[in-house]
């Protein structure tokens, strides 16, 4: 592994610049790359809940899981804002309502976005059929619900660590299949989302609980690192711990910054559901990115 590290504020306003064979941009629907005057912008245009888009950034695309480019030890850093800021943590039934009535004025990024290193399990996006594992910053709006710890919130700006590909989570199957029976007939998810837990190997935090509404505010720059080590993830905003995990993927995955308009569904309760939103345009912007491998 060799470092890679781009300053985007260098080009100033006009066309994407060109990276290098080391990265692919996928688009989708409305994505589109540019360059401004202050980084690189993944742009969505407006889209209808009918049609997916997607702006991504990656170092995967078109290569075999085993060939996919990084493995611990090394350290992310970003620095990143966006157009719109993440729905506070609210109550899901009260976030679901609003997302339903569809404002006129869009308050909130619609879809899920980030920045980090995961497998590119299946998704609307692609991907392949294959349990996921990722180490990144994470971000979905309702009616997204993907909290796959106990103390979960299902949507948000999150730092995140998902490892199911290990073998504790094989043991985990079939007691959660038969909990999130339990849970759909009798209506009480506790022992469910522990063994959803388990399976997952997930590890996750709020940023505005963590680190309060500043941190989370994502309309502001902001400097994200992740340092991934081969025992432990550790994830700061503006040089504030927000989350450490012991134990997480040890690789090959893939890099990836993405926004789109996507939700995802899946709980303890056993739904597991896809689907795409209507969003005016919006967009995940970096002035900076760098991956270092650290020494061994």
């Amino acid at each position: 592994m060799s470092s890679v590290a781009y300053d985007f504020t260098d080009d100033g306003a006009g066309p994407a610049p060109a990276l290098g064979a080391h990265w692919a941009c996928p688009m989708v629907g409305g994505g589109r790359l540019e360059q401004t005057a202050t980084g690189l912008r993944l742009a969505l245009e407006a889209v209808t809940g009918r049609h997916y888009s997607n702006a991504q950034l990656d170092d995967y695309s078109g290569k075999r899981v085993s060939r996919y480019p990084w493995r611990p030890p090394l350290r992310l850093r970003v620095r990143a804002r966006a157009s719109h800021g993440a729905q506070p943590a609210a109550s899901v039934a009260a976030s679901v309502a609003a997302s339903e009535a569809e404002p006129s004025a869009q308050r909130w990024l619609r879809g899920t976005w980030g920045f980090g290193f995961w497998n590119a399990p299946f998704t609307l996006a692609g991907g392949g059929l294959r349990l996921p594992e990722a180490v990144w910053f994470f971000g979905a709006s309702p009616p997204s619900n993907m909290a796959l710890t106990r103390e979960g919130v299902g949507f948000g700006w999150k730092a995140q660590v998902v490892h199911a590909r290990r073998w504790r989570a094989a043991g985990a199957l079939a007691p959660l299949a038969l909990a999130a029976l339990w849970a759909r007939v009798g209506g009480d998810a506790r022992a469910a989302a522990g063994w959803m837990e388990r399976l997952t190997g997930a590890h996750e935090t709020a940023i505005e609980r963590t680190l309060g509404p500043a941190p989370a505010d994502l309309r502001q720059w902001h400097d994200y690192a992740l340092e991934w080590l081969p025992d432990r993830a550790s994830f700061t905003v503006d040089g504030q711990q927000a989350l450490v995990v012991e134990d997480p993927p040890t690789g090959p995955l893939g890099f990836v910054a993405w926004i789109d308009n996507q939700y995802a569904i899946a709980t303890p309760r056993g739904e597991l559901r896809f689907g795409a939103l209507t969003c005016d345009p919006q967009w995940l912007e970096l002035a900076s990115l760098s991956i270092e491998p650290l020494g061994r």
